[in-house]
């Protein structure tokens, strides 16, 4: 039986090629993931790893615990800190690091990197084993800065050369004066690194005098752990937390490998997409291979052969095919995990050098995926071979199933099909991420049961199309009667489209919907012409605020100033605004009292004020950051969304009580309107500083909305995979299918329908089924976009559904394509075949 299976495989090659791909592509996108995350997580890891090499210890501030409802702060790390520090007898050298957000701009005027990763920070000294140089001299003064050597390469910045860049305030243009290298991650990632001297630096990132950290070296001998030990004795308890190296170290590696983990899962959730799409396919093709060969299994039974015997002749050639698969498929994902990491360089996310990682987990994984995939497809196929009695086989009239298990599957899809849809309407009445997992389990159900009803819902739909198939005369009423003959077998070619199309259109009815709550809530409430915010999404100076307000223009400005306070023993925040102008530059819905922000009277939104059982006319005193109290009274309520909520008070009560003032945005109404005009005369006011940035609605809204949009397009292109696993389903379907029918078109060509009404016949056949597989796709995705929604609308008041007619137009007219050229080969070779070999043909 061995030699008969390896025999069945080497005489069924073209067949089974099919199948080989089907299985390499998924099995090449599960080793490809794993190759990827795990070659970018041990080159960061290690990267990491080196940044910490100057370091044994790490002190950071402790936190000073304040009485009763006061505000707990950070202690400083002061000179003196830093004196004993060094005195420590373990200690052979002792650094005070000062960090902070720097925005540099490139030649072009344009900001380096993302907000999030221009850093800066000091340089101790040409000691300095953090940042070695690679040419130029130390800074000094504000005038001069270091830049890293990457930054160097990818703006043409040279020594000498004048940057553009700010911190907190006004725009700096200090001179280069040296180029040094770093392990930091920010770096790698395609941020930006400069350096200032401790004083300039201190001045800058508003430190007076103290550091943010004061990393420590061992002398030689003295473990990390002695040295812990050490500065724990010496410094005051609790004034400082020491960390030592290695922890920081195993730290950074843990929070590198759970950040890549998330990326690693939704990366594998679509190669097990694609997989599943390939059971299909494979399952497809091993029960037309069996139908083939029912007279030949019916042969071996007869002379002997068990039913096991056959069943495990069936699994042999799955195993073969599934190894073959998965050494492919794994030579492949290595290839595209090193094309991953590539292909990143273009997005500006750089990875630091590093060989391509190949675990023995990876290769386990790659042939226990293809070959356990490919052997669970067709052992059903075998099993279902094995039970047709010998003689009924030879006779042929085995064909066909029966009653009884057409009503059973029929039962068992409606039954998983009504549960699906029960779980997914469940889930849509729950709150936010409470409804997450059910309904995902009810989109399972469901997606099983509508694959388990398709073979019944393959006839009504395919028929709707017999109107427009009569233009085609015979080859077109052919192709109708072709699809519906085997239904299992449409349904499982078409259930491969359905599955991508499905998951397709949900994510863009999503997308889509949320597009549009964003822009409503931007335009809904914001009055102002233009928000002005850092661009690392950190807080601005004061200055920027009167700056604006006294910009040519503008007509009324008010900064959103936050400050935190204790109510009821709990932390609350204030937003602090003009409130003479705030009504101007908002528009909130009030659901009781009025829009009244001046002295004491304050307005809440609805959410904080029921949490709190605030009404309008309710007092209550809360404890600013500087422990004074202060009474407040509500005068309205408002409807808040996602952009503001919370207590807005005005800044006139709120500025006494804070002792370092910080704006987290500053709106701006100008006299003409939001225009280019206005818009660059704000820029320059503000000092053309790259650290700045003016946005109006539009600006915002598409700010808001470029992360699903990016998503959204790595969705299309990682689901475009198991698209075209589909593809690969309709194609091997037709090629087996016309294999299959050899003597039935040799038959139509002798009666007279010529080679080009063969391949019309074809064609059509394979439009048909995937335009099937394609409106239940759409019509699915549509279902679960609008029950994703109801859990996305229960959070964001401005969320309706948005169904995409021009998108979802365009994915069904893609199912056409797709069974039009999947069609081009099987159609071919239908049409060459020699009339009277194939009427000869058993």
């Amino acid at each position: 039986m061995f030699r008969t299976a390896l025999r069945n495989v080497f005489a069924h090659k073209a067949r089974l090629l099919m199948t080989v791909l089907a299985v390499m592509l998924g099995v090449a996108f599960v080793s490809g993931t794993l190759v990827f995350t795990n070659t970018v997580s041990d080159a960061l890891q290690k990267s990491s790893a080196k940044g910490f090499d100057h370091v044994d210890v790490s002190v950071t501030p402790g936190w000073e615990q304040a009485e009763g409802d006061r505000l707990g702060t950070f202690r400083d790390l002061t000179p003196a800190t830093l004196e004993a520090i060094a005195e420590v007898p373990g200690a052979a050298r002792a650094i005070g690091v000062v960090t902070g957000f720097t925005a540099m701009a490139d030649k072009d005027g344009k900001l380096i990197g993302d907000g999030f990763q221009s850093q800066g920070g000091n340089y101790w000294g040409t000691d300095d084993p953090r940042y070695p140089l690679t040419e130029g001299h130390a800074p000094k003064g504000a005038d001069e800065i270091l830049i890293d050597a990457e930054t160097a390469k990818r703006t043409g910045y040279r020594v000498g050369d004048t940057v553009r860049m700010s911190v907190d305030g006004p725009v700096l243009e200090p001179v280069v004066t040296g180029v040094f290298t770093t392990d930091d991650g920010n770096v790698a990632a395609g941020g930006s690194l400069a350096l200032f001297d401790t004083a300039t630096a201190q001045k800058l990132f508003g430190k007076k005098g103290t550091f943010d950290e004061i990393a420590v070296k061992a002398k030689d001998g003295v473990s990390e752990t002695a040295l812990k030990a050490e500065l724990d004795e010496a410094l005051p308890a609790g004034s400082v937390e020491t960390t030592t190296g290695t922890r920081l170290a195993d730290d950074q590696a843990s929070m590198i490998a759970s950040s890549m983990s998330g990326l690693k899962q939704g990366l594998l959730v679509f190669a097990g997409i694609a997989l599943f799409v390939g059971t299909f396919i494979i399952a497809n093709t091993f029960t037309m291979l069996v139908a083939q060969r029912t007279r030949e299994l019916a042969l071996m039974r007869a002379v002997g052969a068990s039913r096991r015997q056959v069943t495990r002749s069936v699994l042999i050639e799955a195993f073969v095919v599934g190894a073959v698969a998965a050494v492919v498929g794994l030579l492949t994902g290595v290839g595209i995990g090193a094309g991953l990491r590539a292909l990143m360089g273009t997005f500006e996310a750089t990875v630091p050098a590093g060989p391509l990682v190949v675990t023995p987990g990876t290769v386990a994984t790659a042939f226990a995926v293809g070959v356990l995939i490919t052997m669970l497809a067709a052992w059903l196929p075998g099993r279902r071979a094995a039970k047709i009695p010998p003689v009924a086989a030879m006779n042929s009239v085995h064909a066909g199933a029966t009653t009884k298990s057409l009503v059973l599957r029929n039962t068992l899809g409606a039954l998983f099909s009504g549960a699906g849809v029960a779980v997914v309407l469940a889930a849509t009445t729950m709150d936010g991420s409470d409804g997450q997992v059910p309904m995902a389990l009810g989109a399972v159900l469901l997606i099983i049961g509508v694959f388990i009803l398709t073979p019944l819902l393959s006839r009504p739909l395919i028929a709707a199309a017999a109107p427009v198939l009569r233009f085609f005369g015979t080859p077109g009423k052919l192709a109708r009667q072709n699809a519906v003959r085997n239904p299992r077998r449409t349904a499982a070619t078409a259930s491969a489209l359905m599955i991508g199309l499905t998951l397709i259109t949900g994510m863009t009815v999503v997308a889509g919907s949320l597009q549009n709550a964003i822009d409503k809530m931007a335009a809904s409430a914001i009055r102002a012409d233009y928000v002005v915010s850092m661009a690392n999404g950190n807080w601005l100076s004061p200055d920027v605020a009167r700056t604006l307000e006294r910009s040519d223009g503008v007509t009324a400005s008010s900064p959103l100033r936050n400050a935190p306070a204790r109510f009821d023993g709990q932390t609350v925040f204030l937003t602090g605004v003009d409130g003479s102008s705030i009504g101007e530059l908002t528009d909130f819905p009030v659901r009781d009292g009025a829009f009244e922000v001046a002295g004491t009277r304050i307005v809440v939104d609805h959410g904080t004020a029921g949490d709190h059982g605030w009404k309008v006319g309710s007092d209550f005193t809360l404890t600013h950051e500087n422990g004074e109290k202060q009474e407040l009274t509500v005068a309205g309520i408002y409807e808040g969304n996602e952009m503001f909520r919370g207590i807005m008070l005005d800044l006139a009560a709120l500025a006494p009580h804070q002792p370092d003032p910080i704006d987290m945005q500053v709106m701006v109404k100008t006299s003409g309107g939001a225009s280019d005009a206005a818009k660059d005369r704000l820029v320059e006011a503000l000092g053309t500083n790259p650290a700045i940035k003016v946005q109006d609605k539009e600006d915002i809204s598409n700010e808001l909305a470029s992360m699903f949009t990016l998503i959204l397009n790595m969705v299309y292109g990682l689901l475009a995979m198991a698209v075209l696993v589909a593809v690969l389903g309709v194609v091997n379907t037709l090629a087996m299918s016309v294999f299959e029918r050899s003597q039935e078109i040799g038959m139509l060509r002798a009666i007279g329908l010529d080679r080009g009404g063969v391949k019309r016949m074809v064609r059509l056949e394979s439009l048909v089924i995937s335009l099937f597989g394609g409106v239940l796709g759409i019509g699915l995705g549509v279902f679960f976009g609008w029950a994703a929604g109801e859990l996305v609308g229960s959070r964001m008041a401005t969320y309706e559904l948005v169904l995409p007619w021009g998108r979802m137009a365009v994915f069904l007219l893609l199912a056409g394509v797709v069974g039009v050229l999947a069609a081009l080969w099987p159609a071919r070779r239908a049409a060459r075949l020699n009339m009277l070999q194939a009427i000869k043909a058993e």
